[in-house]
């Protein structure tokens, strides 16, 4: 039996945690990063990243879920939640990272962005 559409493990703490240490894995310096949350109970528990009551705070992170959800969640049906995993990675890493371009961002990819920010810091 698959996973239709959705992952059906429980989002934990250490998860949450794992996924943002995965996250600054080819970062050089992560000072100044901004993470944003739902403000979910696995990251109320121990952080708030977000300032309450603030509905801009998470926006750009809730139009990247939409579009994630869109664009490949629920396309497919996945077989356990190691397939989930890798499908995200390569969407974010092959795709939306590095051919998505970004109206916010002047029409770039975020690595051409990126890359044009560590530029103009050198």
């Amino acid at each position: 039996m698959g996973l239709s559409n959705y992952a059906v493990y429980s989002m934990t703490a250490e998860l949450a945690v794992e996924a943002v240490k995965n996250a600054c894995l080819n970062v050089r310096d992560t000072e100044g990063i901004i993470l944003h949350s739902d403000l979910g109970s696995q990251y109320t528990s121990q952080h708030s990243f977000s300032r309450k009551g603030n509905p801009y705070d998470n926006a750009c992170m809730e139009s990247f879920h939409s579009v994630l959800k869109k664009e490949e969640i629920y396309l497919y049906t996945y077989q356990d939640a190691r397939e989930v995993r890798r499908a995200i990675f390569e969407y974010i890493e092959g795709w939306y990272n590095r051919k998505r371009i970004h109206r916010a961002i002047g029409y770039l990819t975020p690595q051409q962005k990126e890359d044009e920010e560590l530029r103009k810091a050198a």
